[in-house]
């Protein structure tokens, strides 16, 4: 098969004051306009920074493009009922002509944010498969009934359905059981702080947990999220990621295998290195103060993006 190589982008670290919301309207517009493929939102419940929601931003997306797609990564399941959150997800697909690219996840390992919904934390993967299953049946449009362990569901039925028939569903997490889940029940996989050689292994990994289902997931679907820097000095574009890297999500090695902070030659080969681990689609996330964020993407856009759209 053709592989497509594709590069979407996820904001940076957003402004807690200041003109948050003109800042997300430029975005927008700036990459309806450039050669980014995709938006994406990530998804916290509760956090010292500003994180913005992300269904409601993505009807926001919806309603302001035509041509750019976007998604989750990831959205926090187990935070949602699997009806509603499929409804939303179709509407949002319906109303954007079938632009969504939804992923989901269990979340973080932060227990008191399931306490914040009322979801025990040790349910979270088995509530997570559950309504999967319940969200590919909503999708169907055709009226149903199911019984689980987390819902009981008589007679439901969903409309509009999503443009996309099927919708894809794409699963985030690094782990073992997100490979797990991702083989058995996502169309694709798409972790993040992975380096190279851990995604190869869990292609691998994946593919083979789908033939034990009966299933496949394509070979350009698969996928990963890498922190990113443009600077012709590479030590100062690693120093202004500094207070905006995430800490304890991966340590030092991993972090530095799996970010690529320099000149554009340099976050070219750290995708390159992915590619032949077995990676075809990409979101970029410029770790840098939020002023400096549009300018990040429109050098990726002008420096990097083209090289691999044009494959």
């Amino acid at each position: 098969m053709r592989i497509k190589y594709r590069i979407g982008v996820m904001p940076g670290p957003w402004p807690v004051d200041g003109d948050g919301v003109g800042l997300l309207w430029r975005l927008i517009d700036q990459c309806e306009r450039s050669d980014v493929d995709s938006l994406w939102f990530s998804e916290r419940l509760s956090s010292p920074l500003a994180v913005l929601e992300p269904i409601t931003t993505l009807a926001a997306v919806a309603a302001r493009t035509r041509r750019l797609k976007f998604g989750p990564s990831v959205l926090v399941l187990p935070f949602r009922a699997p009806v509603l959150a499929a409804r939303e997800l179709a509407m949002i697909d319906y109303l954007s002509a079938g632009r969504l690219l939804p992923a989901v996840g269990i979340g973080v390992e932060s227990e008191r944010e399931f306490d914040a919904v009322g979801v025990a934390f040790r349910e979270r993967g088995r509530r997570t498969d559950e309504a999967i299953r319940i969200m590919r049946l909503c999708w169907e449009g055709d009226e149903f009934s199911f019984a689980g362990d987390f819902w009981k569901l008589d007679r439901v039925r969903v409309l509009p359905t999503p443009v996309q028939r099927p919708l894809p569903l794409w699963i985030g997490g690094r782990s073992e059981a997100a490979m797990r889940r991702a083989g058995r029940l996502g169309d694709g996989w798409i972790p993040s702080f992975i380096t190279p050689a851990q995604l190869r292994d869990g292609v691998e990994r994946t593919q083979a947990f789908a033939r034990e289902a009966g299933r496949d997931v394509p070979l350009d679907h698969f996928g990963t999220l890498v922190y990113f820097g443009l600077d012709r000095d590479a030590r100062r574009a690693r120093a202004a990621a500094e207070p905006y890297i995430p800490k304890g999500r991966a340590d030092d090695a991993t972090l530095e295998a799996c970010t690529a902070f320099g000149p554009a030659e340099v976050v070219h080969t750290r995708l390159e290195e992915y590619v032949k681990a077995g990676a075809s689609k990409f979101v970029l996330r410029p770790m840098c103060p939020p002023d400096q964020m549009l300018d990040q993407l429109a050098q990726l856009a002008e420096a990097v993006i083209p090289a691999f759209h044009s494959r």
